[in-house]
């Protein structure tokens, strides 16, 4: 996966709707991208939905978001509908820009060895530069973590947020033997 101040590969796709996006027409603008494997499924319509009811947030700072899979525009078609996603979703079945982050990954499923998407988002700045990446993503929580993020709120991620409430325990425990 390409990493924070890597500069966005060049890439010339279309959306659902036929419009075509490039980096280069990106260029001056934050946004999101977030990858996802599969149109249609539970874990990508649970992240999908989030960043659609998130998008009116986004869109207050100026930060656009983009799906993007292997899926072709008819598949995102039927996907954007079925589901009323409000952003555009980028057709990647040659996997030109997939495979360029770096996020066509081999995975495992019940001992079986296959190629595929890496659940994953970069948000790239106006000079198309990546500025953050999260490699590993939850679902249900992810849009919002996004959000905050680009809202200038992300919490510590270097600190998982289980030992926060053991180091006051710690704490605790250690004043009162004094």
């Amino acid at each position: 996966m390409l990493a924070v101040n890597d500069r966005i590969p060049e890439f010339f796709l279309s959306t659902e709707s036929g419009e075509n996006v490039s980096a280069k027409s990106l260029l001056g603008h934050r946004y999101v991208l977030y990858l996802y494997p599969k149109d249609d499924t539970p874990g990508c319509t649970t992240e999908s939905c989030g960043f659609r009811d998130a998008l009116p947030d986004f869109s207050k700072l100026s930060v656009k978001v983009f799906g993007l899979s292997a899926d072709d525009e008819k598949s995102h078609q039927k996907f954007v509908s079925k589901f009323s996603l409000n952003f555009p979703l980028l057709a990647d079945p040659q996997r030109q820009l997939i495979e360029a982050l770096g996020a066509w990954v081999e995975k495992s499923m019940y001992g079986k060895k296959y190629m595929g998407i890496l659940r994953s988002t970069v948000v790239v700045n106006a000079d198309g530069l990546i500025e953050r990446v999260w490699e590993k993503v939850s679902v249900a929580t992810h849009a919002q973590e996004v959000l905050n993020y680009v809202n200038g709120n992300e919490l510590d991620q270097s600190k998982p947020a289980k030992s926060k409430p053991a180091a006051k325990r710690a704490a605790k425990t250690t004043a009162g033997k004094g």
